[in-house]
């Protein structure tokens, strides 16, 4: 039988800081494991060795916790993709497609994030949070339309409709190319139904490629 785990409350400004830090790691560890959707206050308070009733001193809600990681997220996804198209010029729209399509698939949290942003977790934190939440993720993005468009032939409005449109698909593309393991079982067991089944990396690069080159062609 496991020890019993003590509880220590954190005093000192740094060790609050910790704490908060080890609550983001624990919700991460968890979302990355089990997925966003089985994610519970109890289960982050356990896994940080916290009592749950503490985690409310440094956050309200799961959902104000995981929008926190949405908000990491998105800077990990923006620098990487930042990274990928440095220094290039002229890229296609098949280029741009996969940089983009590569770097989401490098972050399976985050697309399963997206689809939990827009749904609940926005809707369920405070006006101040998503205030907070809304403006840091387009704080994230400018640099990156500034390097897409830097990067490629499309125009600033141009590239925050494809970065809009990146968000809008990513999410339930990556969540209907991840079934249940129940739509897993039936599609095993009925091949007819196979075709139903998503392959996110190629789909969603055939469909940002796609776009872009709508949009290049409405700009000639």
């Amino acid at each position: 039988m496991p020890p019993e785990r003590t509880f220590q409350r954190a005093y000192s400004p740094q060790h609050k800081e910790q704490r908060v830090t080890d609550l983001m790691q624990a919700a991460r560890a968890l979302a990355a494991r089990d997925g966003v959707r089985t994610v519970t206050l109890t289960a982050i308070a356990t896994q940080a060795g916290v009592h749950v009733s503490a985690v409310r001193r440094y956050f309200e809600s799961r959902e104000e916790i995981l929008l926190g990681l949405a908000e990491q997220g998105y800077a990990e996804w923006a620098q990487a993709l930042t990274d990928r198209i440095h220094g290039r010029d002229g890229l296609t729209s098949t280029d741009l497609a996969q940089a983009v399509t590569a770097t989401l698939v490098e972050r399976p949290l985050f697309c399963d994030l997206l689809t939990h942003v827009t749904l609940n977790l926005e809707r369920e934190v405070t006006y101040e949070r998503v205030h907070t939440f809304k403006f840091t993720v387009s704080a994230i993005l400018g640099p990156l339309q500034e390097a897409i468009t830097g990067a490629t032939h499309l125009t600033p409005e141009q590239t925050g409709d494809l970065v809009i449109a990146t968000i809008a698909l990513t999410a339930p593309l990556w969540q209907a190319a991840h079934p249940a393991e129940t739509l897993t079982r039936l599609y095993a067991e009925e091949p007819t139904l196979a075709h139903i089944g998503i392959d996110f990396a190629p789909t969603l690069t055939r469909l940002l490629t796609a776009l872009c080159d709508g949009m290049t062609t409405a700009h000639k």
